[in-house]
């Protein structure tokens, strides 16, 4: 049996940033029965470095160490979880709708155009009903009262 320890797990990972991520999950893992370590009396630093808001330069953070047993459940575990924190990392926002990217490709034409139809339908069908009930209400409504013109 092959052991090691969450320091040099933490140090294969893909995303140094993502090392929070890991031990919290690699935690849960152990807690559920998923893969096998026990605690170790030392600690160590993430290599994830923090920044406070309106605050300047960063810190680090120290966890508990942990021995775990390397099996092929434990590696398949790992790979899996660092293909995961590492695909989150690489996300990326929608491109705007622009010229260009219609295109390019990057944004389907046919849903901007789909989108477009709902919109103006929505805001039509919107004004049609306003209007149908302040069509009932301007009946009752007084006349406005006209000026004189003349003193009497």
């Amino acid at each position: 049996m092959a052991y090691s320890t969450l320091s040099d797990q933490v140090k294969n990972l893909t995303n140094p940033q993502r090392s929070d991520a890991f031990v919290r999950q690699f935690r849960d893992a152990v807690r559920e029965g998923e893969i096998e370590a026990a605690d170790l009396p030392e600690r160590f630093t993430l290599p994830k470095e923090y920044r406070r808001r309106g605050a300047e330069g960063t810190y680090t953070r120290d966890v508990k160490n942990m021995v775990v047993n390397v099996t092929p459940a434990y590696e398949k575990w790992f790979a899996g979880v660092d293909e995961e924190l590492n695909a989150r990392a690489r996300r990326t926002a929608a491109p705007k709708a622009s010229l260009e990217t219609v295109e390019s490709g990057k944004v389907d034409f046919a849903a901007m155009v789909e989108e477009t139809r709902r919109k103006l339908q929505g805001s039509y069908a919107k004004g049609q009903t306003l209007g149908q009930s302040r069509k009932g209400k301007t009946a009752t409504v007084a006349k406005p009262r006209t000026r004189r013109t003349t003193k009497s």
